[in-house]
């Protein structure tokens, strides 16, 4: 069941980023966990966007629901959120997914969080629940962006780390500003293997360690090598993906083909482009599928294989939850000519 939450307050944290800040509802309460998101659903133009966006509230911590939305170039949904959406009105949203939360049975002691841009979103989210709920954990807050400007959540930040300086440990990574030795919480450049390993303390107990990265793969990659190199085996890594990584590899077998679709009692024939997902195409040909995160992560858009052979590229993490019969729309390719899916 989806909710429908009316904006009480906008917050502009940049200059092309802003939070938007929802009243719980009046009957039925949105539940949610730090480092979850939730999914929003937007008429423009007459056509139906549904785009994900990660809370950079936290439960008990922040009294409003809010998620935090950077202007991308050329998002019909974020220059929407942007530059049209105003206070009281009111959004459909669907209910709160995701697993990029924090592991409760856990004993760590430290908590390394590395993010890139608006990748800071779903960290500072947890990072206000750890604060405010472990006492015992220790956090190395890693974030990387142009300069103080185009920095999300930088007096919030702040705040923290003046509120909590034995439990948080900001190091900011400025990409285009000069930075001297006066300012040891500033780093020059983007966060990459060799400042990652240097980041990495020897004392720490790997197994007591957790890694949470929000950003683009070259900092996953950068990252986890670091931990790699350092510790000489990855543990307790998570992250949070907005984006299909696609390798062309992939779609060397896939070409152009013909399926059917069957969705709501309405069977449709589609061509399937080559690099086009089954979503993507019903989409663009105006077939209102549901859908939410596009990554692979939930099961919004699942459908059921009837006849033909596909396969899903660019799946972030490993799905065992599903039947043989069973795949995600937004990750899945035909590869033969007499493809059928319900849905």
């Amino acid at each position: 069941m989806n909710y429908t939450l009316k904006v009480a307050d906008i917050r502009k944290e940049t200059e092309d980023t802003v939070t938007l800040c929802f009243k719980q509802p009046g009957l039925k309460k949105v539940k949610y966990l730090a480092g979850q998101y939730l999914t929003l659903i937007f008429r423009i133009n007459g056509r139906r966007y549904i785009r994900p966006y990660s809370f950079s509230s936290c439960p008990k911590v922040d009294s409003l629901l809010e998620i935090t939305v950077k202007r991308v170039a050329n998002g019909i949904v974020s220059n929407h959120i942007n530059d049209v959406v105003r206070i009281g009105d009111s959004i459909e949203a669907m209910p709160p997914m995701g697993d990029f939360v924090f592991e409760e049975e856990s004993n760590y002691t430290d908590v390394f969080f590395w993010g890139v841009g608006s990748g800071i979103t779903p960290l500072i989210s947890i990072i206000k629940y750890i604060l405010t709920e472990k006492e015992t954990v220790k956090i190395h807050l890693n974030y990387g962006n142009k300069n103080h400007e185009t920095t999300i959540f930088r007096d919030q930040i702040q705040q923290l780390s003046i509120k909590y300086p034995d439990h948080l440990v900001v190091r900011n990574f400025h990409t285009k500003l000069f930075v001297d030795e006066s300012h040891p919480h500033l780093i020059q450049g983007r966060i990459d293997q060799s400042k990652a390993l240097q980041i990495l303390d020897d004392k720490l107990d790997p197994n007591r360690c957790a890694h949470y990265i929000c950003g683009p793969a070259g900092l996953k990659e950068s990252v986890r090598m670091a931990i790699q190199h350092k510790y000489g085996f990855l543990a307790n890594i998570f992250s949070e993906d907005f984006e299909l990584i696609k390798d062309p590899k992939d779609f060397e077998d896939v070409h152009t083909q013909d399926i059917l679709l069957e969705f709501d009692g309405t069977q449709y024939k589609l061509e399937v482009s080559k690099g086009k997902s089954v979503l993507e195409t019903a989409l663009n040909a105006d077939i209102e599928l549901p859908y939410s995160c596009q990554t692979g992560n939930c099961s919004t858009c699942k459908g059921k294989l009837i006849a033909g052979k596909v396969k899903m590229i660019g799946l972030s993490k490993e799905r065992d939850d599903l039947a043989a019969d069973e795949f995600l729309l937004c990750c899945t390719h035909p590869l033969t000519e007499n493809v059928q899916i319900s849905i």
